[in-house]
């Protein structure tokens, strides 16, 4: 009877759930930089380079909160241009992938915030885990 009891209660501590705590995202860009910065739980995981707005277009400064994800966008606005792993923050404003890889770091954007490909598909991971996220834009 011992072992059967032994082998119950194995089993039904393996049953219960456990809840496993998310960790809270921020994500910080500095547009002077053209870099992204990401922090679990205010501690610093992350550092990317990033493109923002070239000249006569805007990236918002301003904190901010994911209003929808999407693992594949497409532009309606520019030509169809592929945006993989959108975090759209603010209207039509996201942070994505890109694939012009060669001018991360660079100003070269109509306004969204771009990251390589790897970089996106991470971030993405980690917002979508997240009970909380936080976007702050800086100049």
């Amino acid at each position: 009877m011992g072992k059967i009891s032994v082998a119950v209660a194995s089993f039904v501590a393996c049953s219960v759930s456990f809840s496993v705590a998310r960790a809270d995202v921020e994500v910080r860009i500095s547009k002077s930089r053209q870099m992204m910065y990401v922090y679990l739980d205010g501690e610093h995981y992350y550092s990317w380079p990033v493109s923002t707005a070239r000249g006569g277009y805007n990236t918002p400064n301003g904190v901010y909160r994911p209003q929808r994800l999407a693992v594949f966008h497409r532009s309606s606005k520019y030509n169809n241009s592929p945006m993989p792993y959108s975090i759209f923050f603010h209207g039509g404003y996201a942070i994505h992938g890109s694939y012009d890889i060669g001018n991360l770091g660079r100003p070269v954007s109509h306004g969204c915030i771009r990251l390589h490909p790897e970089d996106a598909r991470e971030l993405y991971g980690l917002v979508s885990d997240s009970d909380y996220t936080r976007i702050v834009v800086t100049y």
